[in-house]
C-alpha cells in the first residue's frame, strides 16, 4: 500500500507539473544554480544546487525541473508511513497518514514547485524518525545521522534550526532525555557545525544580509501578523479533515499512555508553535511539522475504528475531502475553471504579503506572464542598433522579472538582467558601463532622476492572471545616465 501511495503522489505531481508556467522563485533559484556559492542574501545554498542539478538533467523542461520536488513529495509520504508504523500503526493507519500527507494543500504546492519548501518536510521528518528510532531501540549512534541531517537541512532552509532546537527542548522535558547523555550527541553537533560553518562564514563576510532581509520583510512586505489568521491558516494549509487528524495525534503524543515514550514529538511541536507565534511568523512555517502528528493520529484512529467497512469509509472520505481542495494548490484545472471553482468554494489561501491580489491567488499568479514579459523586453532590445545593444543593461525591479530575463531570455539573445533585489544586488551591475538601459516597470519620476533621456518604449498587454503589480508594466528606455553606474548602484539595493 505505502509504495503505491508514494509512487502515486509522484505521478500526480508530474501529471500537472507543466499546467501553468514557471513559478517566480523557481526562475530565481535556477539563475542562482548557474552561480553557485555558499550562500545568498535570501537563502542557503542547497536549493541552488538542486536547481543546478535539475537544469543539468532536464534543461528548460518545466516537468523535468519539477521532478525533484515531485520525488520529495513521494518520499515524504513514504517517510510518514514508516513513522506511522514505528508509532504502532498498522496498514490502515499507514494508508490514512499517507493520503493525508499527500493531499494536504501545503504539501501539494510544495511538491509542485522547485523551492526549499519541497525538501524541508523531509529533513524535519527525518529527524523525527531518527528520534523515534533512538527511543525505540535505546540507541545513541543515530545522533551522528541526526547531526548530518540537521546540517544539510539548515543548508536547505534556516528554519531547520528552529525545529531541531524545539525537538531538543521537547526531549529535555521527558524522561527520554537520557538519550542526550552520550558522546554521540557531541559528535553529531560537531558534524552539523561542519556542514553549516561555510554558510555561516559567508553570511558573516557579507554583513548578515539575511537579518536585514527578515527585518525589512516584517516592516514592509509581510502581511501584519494576527493570531487568529495564523491559527486558521494552519487549518487551511493542512486541510480541515487532516488538521483534525493531526490534532488527535498531538493530544495522543502529549497525553496518551501508549505514546508516552514519544512525548518529545508533541512537546517539541508545541515549543515550535509558541516560538513562531512569538516571532510573528507566516502560517505556513509550521506546515513541515505536521506529518509526525498525522502519523500519531492515524494510529489512534486505527485503534478506534476496527471494522473493515468503517475503515474503508474513512479512507474514502479522506480521499474525497482531499480531492475537493486539490485544485486550490495543484493546478489540475485550466485557469478559468479554477477561478470559477474557487469562487464556488468561497475559500482563499492565507495571505502572507501585503500586495493587492488579482483574480488568482499569489502562488498561481506567480506562474503567469513571464514569457510575455521576456518577449516584450526582447522586442525593445532588438529595436536598438547593434552598437547600442552591446552597451545596453536590462534592469528589473525584482528577482522574478530578472530571473525570467536570465532564464528565458537566452532564447531571445538577451544580455543578463540586473536588479537591486536581494542577491541580484550582490551580483552587481556588470563590468561594462551602460549607455542604454531597458528598465522593467518602476516609477518614471524615480527613473528620471538618473536618466538624461527617458521614454516609454513599450507596455505589456493586460493580463488578468498575473499579480497586479506585474500587470501592464511599462518598459522604459533610458539614455544618458547622470552619474556612473558605480555611483548609482548602491541606491538600488533592495533586500526584502
Amino acid at each position: 500500500m505505502l509504495p503505491v501511495l508514494a509512487l502515486g503522489t509522484v505521478a500526480l505531481h508530474l501529471l500537472f507539473a507543466g499546467r501553468y508556467g514557471y513559478f517566480r522563485d523557481e526562475l530565481y533559484f535556477l539563475v542562482c544554480g548557474q552561480r553557485l556559492d555558499w550562500g545568498y542574501v535570501d537563502q542557503p545554498p542547497l536549493i541552488a544546487v538542486a536547481a543546478r542539478l535539475a537544469a543539468s538533467l532536464f534543461g528548460e523542461s518545466l516537468v523535468g525541473i519539477r521532478t525533484l520536488p515531485a520525488l520529495a513529495a513521494g518520499g515524504l509520504v513514504a517517510l510518514t508511513g514508516w513513522l506511522t508504523r514505528r508509532l504502532g500503526g498498522g496498514t490502515f493507519a499507514m494508508a490514512l497518514a499517507g493520503v493525508a500527507v499527500a493531499l494536504a494543500p501545503f504539501n501539494l504546492f510544495a511538491g509542485h514547485t522547485l523551492t526549499m519548501n519541497a525538501f524541508e518536510p523531509l529533513f524535519w521528518m527525518g529527524c523525527a524518525a531518527l528520534l523515534v528510532e533512538m527511543i525505540r531501540t535505546d540507541a545513541r549512534r543515530p545522533w551522528l545521522a541526526m547531526g548530518a541531517l540537521i546540517g544539510v537541512g539548515v543548508l536547505n532552509k534556516h528554519s531547520m534550526g528552529f525545529f531541531a532546537v524545539s525537538l531538543a527542548l521537547g526531549l529535555l522535558l521527558t524522561p527520554e532525555r537520557r538519550l542526550m547523555r552520550s558522546r554521540w550527541l557531541a559528535f553529531g553537533a560537531v558534524l552539523a557545525t561542519v556542514h553549516v560553518l561555510p554558510h555561516v562564514l559567508w553570511q558573516w563576510r557579507h554583513g548578515l544580509p539575511m537579518l536585514e532581509l527578515l527585518r525589512n520583510g516584517q516592516l514592509y512586505k509581510n502581511a501584519p501578523f494576527a493570531l487568529g489568521e495564523f491559527l486558521s491558516g494552519q487549518v487551511l494549509l493542512l486541510h480541515p479533515l487532516f488538521f483534525a487528524l493531526s490534532l488527535v495525534g498531538l493530544l495522543a503524543l502529549v497525553f496518551s499512555r501508549a505514546l508516552r515514550p514519544y512525548r518529545a514529538l508533541g512537546l517539541g511541536f508545541l515549543v515550535l508553535l509558541g516560538l513562531y507565534i512569538l516571532m510573528k511568523a507566516k502560517a505556513y512555517y509550521m506546515a513541515p511539522a505536521y506529518p509526525m502528528l498525522v502519523a500519531a493520529g492515524a494510529g489512534v484512529l486505527e485503534r478506534a475504528v476496527r471494522r473493515p467497512l468503517p475503515r474503508a469509509a474513512v479512507l474514502t472520505g479522506a480521499l474525497a475531502g482531499g480531492a475537493l481542495l486539490l485544485p486550490l494548490t495543484l493546478p489540475v484545472l485550466p485557469v478559468e475553471r479554477f477561478i470559477a471553482y474557487q469562487r464556488a468554494l468561497g475559500l482563499e489561501p492565507p495571505r502572507t504579503e501585503r500586495h493587492r491580489m488579482g483574480v488568482l491567488p499569489q502562488h498561481y499568479a506567480d506562474q503567469h506572464g513571464w514569457r510575455e514579459l521576456v518577449a516584450a523586453v526582447a522586442e525593445v532590445y532588438h529595436r536598438l542598433s547593434p552598437e547600442e545593444q552591446a552597451r545596453t543593461m536590462i534592469f528589473a525591479q525584482n528577482y522574478g522579472e530578472a530571473g525570467a530575463v536570465d532564464w528565458l531570455g537566452r532564447a531571445h539573445g538577451l544580455p543578463p538582467a540586473r536588479s537591486g533585489h536581494n542577491h541580484y544586488f550582490l551580483w552587481g551591475p556588470g563590468d561594462t558601463e551602460p549607455e542604454v538601459l531597458i528598465i522593467i516597470g518602476g516609477d518614471a519620476e524615480d527613473h528620471a532622476q538618473a536618466c538624461s533621456q527617458l521614454e516609454v518604449a513599450s507596455r505589456l498587454a493586460p493580463n488578468p492572471y498575473v499579480m497586479p503589480y506585474e500587470d501592464q508594466l511599462p518598459l522604459y528606455l533610458c539614455r544618458g545616465l547622470k552619474a556612473p553606474m558605480a555611483t548609482l548602484w548602491p541606491k538600488v539595493k533592495h533586500y526584502q
